[in-house]
C-alpha cells in the first residue's frame, strides 16, 4: 500500500495499488521502485459540500492551545518523490522499506482570518526528507492463480516535524515532512488471475495506528482499502482500474480533538504499465475523486497523479 497521508492544511499522498509494491518477491531478487507523486489540493469543502471559504484551526504549540478558525485556506500543492525497496528472503518472505526522499508542500493561506491583522502568505510550505517505513510481507497462500500476503511495518520519525512558518512559530503538523511519531502499519493483499483471459482482480486493505509525538500531537488512525482489475492484452502493456477508499480519524492535541481533521475519501484510479524488459517496468496512475466527506471544513484533492519506474535485480 502507498504510505499513509494527512489532511487539514492540505498534505496528501496517493493511496493505491501500483502492482509493483505489493505481494512478495522471488528469493534473492531486489526490486527498486522510484515514484513521483503530484497532488493539488484546492477543493474547499464543508463536509461533502463545496464552499467559498475554508477556515481551519492553528495549533499553538508554545501555549498548548488550539486556535480555531485562524487560517483561511487557499491551496496546497504536494510534490513527492519516494524510493521503495523490497527483497525476497525466501519464496514467501519479503522485507521492504520506503524512503520518502522529497516531501515538498507549497501552501497558500491567510493568517489571522477575520481579524484586522488578516494577511496572505505563500511562504508557509515545507520541504524535506520524510518518515522512513521498514517492514516485511509474508505470503500465506502462493498458488498458480492466487496470492494472499500480509504485511507488518513500522514508520519511524525520521522526517522533520518542527519546521517553522514565516512568523517563526512551529508550522502546522499536517504539512511538515514528518510526523514525529512511531506508527504501526498492518496490511493484507489478495490477487487472483483469470486464465487464459489475462485478467487479474485484486483487493487490499491496510490500517495505520499512529503514536503521539513529543509535541503532544497525535494523528488520527487511518484505514485504506482498494479493489480493482488488471488486464494484460499483449506481451508488454497492461491496464488497470481500481477504486480506493481512505478513512482517517480525528487528530488529537494534548488529548483534545482537533477540528477540521479526519475524512472519508473515495477515488477511481485508471492506470497503465509498460514492461520494458530486463526486469524494468514503467507505470502511471491518475486518481479521480468520486466522493469526499471531511469533518468540518478542509481542503481536498482535485486529483492526483503518480508515475513510477520499477527495476528488479
Amino acid at each position: 500500500m502507498a504510505p499513509p497521508a494527512w489532511a487539514t492544511c492540505g498534505s496528501a499522498n496517493c493511496f493505491l495499488v501500483t502492482g509493483t509494491q505489493e505481494g512478495v518477491r522471488p528469493s534473492g531478487i531486489l526490486t527498486v521502485d522510484l515514484t513521483y507523486r503530484y497532488i493539488s489540493q484546492s477543493r474547499k469543502l464543508d463536509g461533502s459540500e463545496e464552499v467559498a471559504d475554508v477556515l481551519v484551526p492553528s495549533i499553538d504549540f508554545d501555549n498548548g492551545v488550539i486556535s480555531t478558525d485562524l487560517h483561511r485556506e487557499i491551496r496546497t500543492q504536494n510534490t513527492l518523490v519516494q524510493v521503495d525497496l523490497s527483497y525476497g528472503v525466501t519464496p514467501k518472505l519479503t522485507i521492504a522499506g520506503s524512503l520518502p526522499i522529497i516531501n515538498q508542500r507549497d501552501h497558500e493561506h491567510y493568517h489571522e482570518a477575520g481579524t484586522p491583522s488578516e494577511h496572505f502568505s505563500n511562504q508557509d510550505g515545507t520541504s524535506g526528507f520524510g518518515d522512513v517505513r521498514v517492514g516485511a510481507r509474508y505470503a500465506f497462500v502462493v498458488k498458480t492463480k492466487d496470492l494472499l500476503a500480509g504485511g507488518l511495518a513500522i514508520k519511524f520519525p525520521t522526517g522533520a516535524y518542527t519546521l517553522l512558518d514565516s512568523e517563526g512559530a512551529i508550522n502546522e503538523p499536517t504539512i511538515q515532512p514528518g510526523t514525529g511519531s512511531t506508527d504501526v502499519i498492518l496490511s493484507l493483499y489478495y490477487a487472483h488471475q483469470v486464465v487464459p483471459a489475462r485478467f487479474e482482480w485484486f483487493a487490499s486493505t491496510a490500517w495505520r495506528g499512529a503514536g503521539e509525538n513529543d509535541l503532544d500531537y497525535e494523528f488520527g488512525d487511518e484505514t485504506l482499502a482498494s479493489a480493482g482489475i488488471r488486464h494484460k492484452p499483449g506481451a508488454r502493456v497492461s491496464w488497470s482500474l481500481q477504486a480506493n477508499l481512505r478513512r482517517t480519524g480525528r487528530d488529537r492535541f494534548r488529548s483534545e480533538e482537533v477540528p477540521s481533521t479526519g475524512a472519508t475519501l473515495i477515488d477511481l484510479t485508471p492506470g497503465m504499465q509498460f514492461d520494458a524488459g530486463t526486469g524494468t517496468s514503467l507505470y502511471g496512475f491518475f486518481q479521480y475523486p468520486v466522493s469526499q466527506d471531511v469533518n468540518e471544513m478542509q481542503l481536498a484533492p482535485r486529483g492526483a497523479f503518480l508515475a513510477g519506474v520499477s527495476k528488479s535485480f
